[in-house]
């Protein structure tokens, strides 16, 4: 399954040809398995001439290789340096084919900035249910059970004996050890996720137990809460899969805006943001970039120094850096995620965003 170790290593990658990038939904319950085949055919025509051993090696892999185990599959071909790369996925992928000089990555960064290594907690007063999943699917459950909580009457009127404030019909233990519970469920819960090295966490469960479970959380967690929502804590998969998707995509809009506030603000002062290709261009080039942020589906022409990598929009006779030629490349954005990607910064794609449209369809957050 794709990890960040993996498009690391796309990233690096030097081919000596061109390389087929080519990514195909591949959910048998939506289709059958010979429509995909067909489909994979079509992406493929435009081109059987300019690189006819990867499209055979991608046919091949497809028809003989694949398992038809995953919703969809990434892969990538240079058969004139002997790399094959595959990564299936249990999500589905918006179908492209390309031919670049490098992998193209740009698809893969949505990929694993939305989808990958997340864990949601499934909570009540009594035991936690943790799922990590990554890339849609569920690689590990944690079951983590604490002390019995019990009803205890203490009789019916309002001054009873024992009774709490706000915990009507219980006794003073049930909320103790219920309290005790959450604390203990959400250290582990805590050990747990770094472990798995989660980047985000959804929580589900009643609204209180939810928002105590919260605020137990260590602190570096609770920064990490991207949402929450209700549900009961025995409901099975699907059900958790589709409210916390629901949860999860409503904090990434939100998200999504943060950040392209954050960026126009900053353009706008002058300093901490760039929009527009060409200044974002040249952020990438000086490093300064600490996360690249991107309209889903943009791309744009641009040309690279073929000395020192510079990209620009603009036609230039030489580099103004290294005094080399240019040369013309199909899409810069492409260029400019890998870059930043090299260079250990981030990349997030925005697929609805109007203030990001107005900029250009692309800009920066700047680490200085």
């Amino acid at each position: 399954m794709l990890s960040e170790l993996d498009v690391k290593e796309l990233v690096a990658y030097q081919p000596h040809a061109p390389v087929l990038s080519v990514f195909l939904n591949t959910d048998t319950r939506s289709a059958q398995a010979d429509a995909y085949k067909l489909r994979l055919r079509h992406l493929l025509a435009p081109y059987k001439d300019d690189a006819p051993d990867d499209t055979q090696a991608v046919l091949m892999y497809i028809e003989h290789a694949y398992d038809w185990s995953g919703l969809s599959i990434a892969m990538f071909s240079c058969q004139a340096d002997d790399f094959f790369r595959t990564y299936p996925m249990h999500l589905t992928l918006r179908e492209r084919a390309r031919l670049l000089p490098k992998p193209y990555v740009k698809p893969l960064a949505d990929v694993l900035d939305q989808h990958g290594h997340y864990g949601i907690a499934l909570v009540d007063k009594q035991r936690a249910r943790l799922l990590m999943i990554h890339l849609g699917a569920i690689l590990d459950e944690v079951d983590i059970t604490g002390e019995a909580v019990r009803r205890m009457k203490t009789g019916g009127g309002s001054q009873a004996s024992g009774r709490m404030s706000g915990d009507a019909g219980f006794s003073e233990p049930h909320a103790a050890v219920s309290g005790r519970n959450l604390k203990k469920i959400a250290e582990m819960a805590g050990d747990v996720f770094k472990a798995h090295h989660v980047r985000r966490v959804l929580i589900g469960g009643t609204d209180e137990t939810v928002a105590r479970f919260r605020q137990e959380l260590p602190k570096r967690w609770q920064s990490l809460v991207a949402g929450t929502f209700s549900i009961d804590i025995n409901a099975g998969h699907t059900e958790i899969r589709r409210r916390a998707d629901e949860a999860a995509h409503k904090a990434q809009l939100e998200q999504e805006q943060q950040l392209v506030q954050q960026m126009v603000t900053g353009a706008a002062k002058g300093r901490d943001g760039v929009i527009r290709l060409d200044d974002t261009l040249s952020a990438v080039r000086n490093g300064s970039v600490q996360t690249l942020i991107i309209k889903e589906g943009y791309r744009a022409p641009g040309y690279r120094c073929s000395g020192c990598d510079y990209l620009t929009s603009q036609i230039l006779t030489t580099c103004p850096f290294c005094g080399s030629g240019f040369e013309e490349i199909e899409d810069a954005v492409e260029m400019a995620v890998r870059k930043v990607l090299s260079d250990g910064g981030d990349v997030a794609v925005v697929h609805e965003n109007k203030a990001l449209d107005k900029a250009g369809k692309i800009g920066a957050i700047l680490r200085y």
